[in-house]
């Protein structure tokens, strides 16, 4: 795992960063064996103290923003609470999901054993949308079921327009078209076969780009570049050529 984390961009007042996938964004519940998270990382980095102003789940990489004060940070707070910021994720996934779409399923709260055990267990689903659009499509010998002897994918943008809990993920399982690598919501067997392909086992959802207002009020857009193992796959698929045009 990285020790160094690349910044996508900076000023004066905030700082966002491309958070390598598997990386915890700050101590966590969920592993407390882990001692490396971008939070320290990027505080030794820059010498002070840094303020997270949003998520991304451990196993998703890319742009992830920080504040550098608190007075900073509530004010970017209130820029997703009132969908200001535009955020956009590109997504492999099983199976053809053609053209644009936007989804509205409300969501449960899923609460995780440890890091949620204080938790009210009793909330009704929460309103959840998300936006697509289908960039690519393959198919290719890979062989996750006796049934069939190919496999189908698709290069997807995801846009939320509100941010559950593993919206992105629990949406498109939803529509019967799982992200590549998901082992909490996807299929298991698409995930160990896709392995076996390529050789990358990661979560295929990466958040690409994120705009928000700086503190003067202009608009920033930011995008964070995939990684190696992405990009393997980006390849792998037939998608090599794509890559320079979403990058």
């Amino acid at each position: 795992m990285t020790s160094v984390l690349r910044i996508i961009y900076e000023d004066d007042d905030l700082i966002v960063v491309n958070k390598p996938a598997k990386m915890l964004v700050h101590r966590s519940w969920l592993d407390k064996r882990e001692t490396v998270f971008v939070m320290t990382l990027l505080r030794d980095m820059l010498g002070m103290y840094v303020y997270p102003v949003h998520r991304l789940d451990r196993p998703t990489s890319g742009a992830l923003l920080f504040a550098k004060s608190s007075e900073v940070a509530r004010a970017l707070s209130v820029q997703f609470e009132n969908h200001v910021v535009e955020k956009s994720y590109l997504a492999v996934v099983r199976g053809h999901l053609l053209g644009d779409g936007r989804i509205e399923y409300p969501l449960k709260v899923r609460l995780d054993d440890i890091a949620d055990k204080f938790a009210q267990v009793d909330k009704e689903p929460q309103i959840a949308i998300t936006e697509y659009q289908n960039l690519a499509t393959c198919e290719l010998p890979i062989i996750s079921t006796a049934r069939y002897a190919t496999s189908r994918y698709s290069l997807m943008r995801l846009m939320p327009i509100t941010g559950r809990k593993h919206q992105l993920r629990r949406h498109m399982t939803h529509l019967f078209h799982p992200i590549v690598g998901d082992t909490t919501h996807g299929d298991t067997a698409q995930n160990r076969a896709v392995f076996e392909f390529s050789g990358v086992s990661r979560l295929l959802l990466h958040a690409h780009t994120l705009a928000f207002n700086d503190m003067s009020g202009k608009k920033v857009t930011t995008v964070a570049s995939l990684d190696d193992e992405f990009v393997k796959v980006m390849a792998d698929f037939g998608w090599g050529e794509y890559c320079s045009a979403v990058l």
